[in-house]
């Protein structure tokens, strides 16, 4: 019987896990259009990549850029060279990339 009860809490822990990953998908897509609506759009983006944890991205126009707002999504830190802006945004530069490919 106290097996059943252990295997009953990990069911439920197991599930609570699932709900609180799932949430934070969704949360990290509004915040990916955040970003991208803060670097002038879709179309303002001509290249990106990531490299470790740097989001480098190359754009049309840098002077429409919200530096502000991409500092509240959680940026570590900005790079700006030119008419490209490297981003740190530490272990979820990679997922962002992947987000970005989705929206393209």
């Amino acid at each position: 019987m106290e097996y059943m009860q252990y295997i009953i809490i990990i069911v439920v822990l197991v599930i609570i896990a699932l709900a609180i990953a799932r949430s934070k998908k969704k949360d990290f897509k509004i915040e990916v259009n955040k970003l991208v609506d803060y670097l002038g759009g879709k179309d303002n983006i001509l290249n990106y990549e990531v490299n470790k944890s740097r989001f480098m991205v190359t754009l049309n126009d840098i002077s429409i850029v919200n530096k502000e707002g991409i500092q509240k999504l959680g940026a570590q830190g900005m790079v700006e060279i030119d008419n490209q802006l490297k981003i740190i945004l530490g272990s979820n530069a990679e997922q962002l990339k992947k987000q970005i490919d989705d929206l393209k």
